[in-house]
């Protein structure tokens, strides 16, 4: 039985990989935005333990993580939380830009260097979930997109720097699933959502839960999950 930290856990991809570690016995840590959301997730998920920090604001985590309880070992640290804003670079206002940097890529270095030496214990994984716009960005996407390349570079030099520890990285770089962020990306794209038309978030689960339980002979550095309808 190992112990996972999620961000993002409350719905989407997150909540699938949540509810498999779970049903496996495993030991959940589970990061909620606020106290709030960290009796939600504490319903959603019993036997699960949280933790508050604000993703919006990373330069408060250090001081959110040194007033609460943490883990001794993290087998895995899972950076599954994100936000998408859409518009053309001409449009897009600093906030949004901001924003999307601070959650998508600040957050999730701050949580891995605050982290790190629990995962170092371990030998454990930390896991990227990226996307498809972390390899390609296209028109309106500039800000998303521009997180998501971050993140990868993040990651890759994570994996060199560690690769020595025993630790594990991995970059999960899905399509469109079909998660309430896609739900907002169309009502943005002005668009029917149709979820049956997406990737199913318990196959971006599989993928994920395939990489950390991999056998430590062997690592998967980057993968990629496209729709398959």
């Amino acid at each position: 039985m190992g112990t996972h930290l999620i961000t993002g856990a409350g719905s989407g991809i997150g909540a699938a990989v949540a509810r498999r570690l779970a049903e496996r016995g495993e030991d959940l840590w589970l990061l909620a935005r606020d106290a709030v959301r960290a009796k939600e997730l504490a319903g959603q998920f019993p036997g699960a333990r949280t933790l508050v920090g604000d993703l919006t604001n990373p330069e408060k985590l250090a001081w959110a993580f040194g007033h609460q309880p943490l883990p001794d070992r993290i087998d895995s640290l899972q950076h599954i939380a994100g936000v998408v804003e859409l518009g053309a670079v001409g449009d897009l206002p600093p906030k949004a830009w901001q924003r999307q940097l601070a959650v998508n890529l600040v957050a999730p270095a701050e949580i891995t260097r605050l982290l790190l030496p629990m995962v170092r214990i371990a030998k454990g994984h930390v896991v990227f979930v990226n996307s498809g716009a972390g390899l390609n960005a296209h028109a309106q996407w500039g800000g998303y997109a521009a997180s998501k390349h971050g993140l990868k570079a993040l990651a890759d030099s994570l994996r060199a720097e560690e690769h020595g520890n025993g630790v594990r990285v991995t970059s999960v770089y899905p399509g469109r699933t079909a998660t309430p962020m896609q739900g907002s990306v169309h009502q943005q794209e002005g668009k029917e959502y149709d979820p049956s038309r997406w990737i199913d978030p318990e196959s971006v689960a599989t993928t994920i839960l395939t990489a950390i339980d991999l056998p430590r002979d062997a690592e998967i550095n980057d993968v990629t999950v496209r729709p398959g309808r």
